[in-house]
């Protein structure tokens, strides 16, 4: 089975930390949020993806290549100009010629996709949206279905008791490759916005998917952290290969005997923490990162070659690759290293 990752967004919210890498390449205890995604799906059946790129398509080329690494075929569209959810799709259409599997790149999802698959056939389905269930859906899109989980509508914000559904959209998909033909080409277009209800009117069957399992969009800072707690928290069945044999002090990693380390946290290979420093709880401290001699971390991230100097305190916070943070400063936000530069997470 192929599946296709929509992994061209420019992910505009998450700021600092996407001018150095695209989205779906931000890191997940050593290793691209892309290459966890891609190794779950292997787990499903998935052996070739499409991997349609635009911002930064380079990170994502030197990294993966043919997939060869992965034990995967990867192959690539590109999109000049962003062309949006639909246009992408649209774009990659020459790559599919059965039903094949369309994954957002910032989510995360313990989805069954075999399931999905089997719910998707036995409905006869042309297209299945994957949903996950909203307390308050009133600032979302959802969806509206029949008994036999047929869609039958697309409501944008419902204001209360205006909609019985509280399913959004999950942002994976399955197609079938004749509805294609429906999304406009050389523009850009939104699958959810304007490619689901012109298949809904062309009397197209869709029908939602849903059933009780993790799912979270990694499209904010607060998101990003919030992920990484609630793997340090339990293993969740997200990503393949990923289990909590990992988390701790990885082998590989420098920690001073006179350093503290407060569980859960996830120290990787390369990572250095000096003498008197506190590392968590819910610290991740990625591969080249330093802390320094009496610095404090919780609740925070720090990418590969960040550097935090002696006495710093970090918390509520993501560090970005090689950022380096004087000492004494006290990080709450995604930090670059230099003050002017920072976003508040939350």
């Amino acid at each position: 089975m192929k599946a296709l990752f929509l992994a061209g967004g420019m992910g505009t919210r998450l700021r600092e930390m996407t001018k150095q890498l695209p989205k779906p390449m931000i890191p997940i205890f050593s290793k691209p949020l892309l290459a966890r995604n891609i190794a779950r799906l292997k787990e499903f059946g998935v052996d070739e993806v499409v991997l349609s790129t635009c911002y930064m398509p380079d990170k994502i080329r030197d990294y993966f290549g043919d997939g060869s690494g992965l034990g995967i075929k990867i192959d690539y569209v590109h999109e000049e100009t962003p062309l949006g959810t639909g246009g992408a799709i649209r774009n990659a259409a020459a790559k599919f010629d059965d039903t094949f599997l369309v994954f957002n790149g910032d989510i995360v999802s313990g989805i069954d996709l075999g399931r999905m698959l089997s719910f998707h056939k036995a409905h006869r389905a042309e297209v299945t949206i994957a949903a996950t269930y909203v307390e308050d859906p009133s600032a979302y899109g959802v969806i509206e279905y029949d008994a036999q989980r047929m869609i039958r509508a697309f409501k944008e914000k419902p204001q209360p008791g205006e909609t019985d559904s509280h399913l959004i959209n999950a942002g994976i998909y399955l197609f079938e490759p004749s509805v294609l033909a429906h999304i406009p080409t050389g523009r850009p277009v939104s699958v959810e916005r304007e490619t689901y209800p012109a298949l809904l009117a062309a009397g197209c069957r869709m029908a939602v998917y849903h059933e009780e399992a993790y799912w979270r969009d990694l499209g904010t800072p607060r998101d990003y952290l919030a992920f990484t707690s609630d793997l340090l928290d339990e293993e969740l069945p997200v990503f393949g290969g990923l289990s909590k044999m990992f988390y701790g002090v990885c082998k590989g990693a420098v920690t001073s005997p006179e350093a503290t380390i407060i569980a859960p946290s996830y120290i990787a290979p390369g990572a250095v923490v000096k003498a008197h420093a506190v590392v968590g709880p819910y610290a991740v401290v990625e591969e080249g990162a330093v802390i320094g001699e009496g610095a404090e971390v919780d609740h925070a991230i720090l990418w590969p070659g960040a550097r935090l100097a002696p006495e710093t305190k970090a918390r509520d916070a993501i560090v970005v690759a090689d950022a380096s943070i004087p000492a004494g400063e006290y990080a709450h936000a995604i930090l670059t290293g230099k003050p002017e530069d920072e976003e508040q997470a939350g």
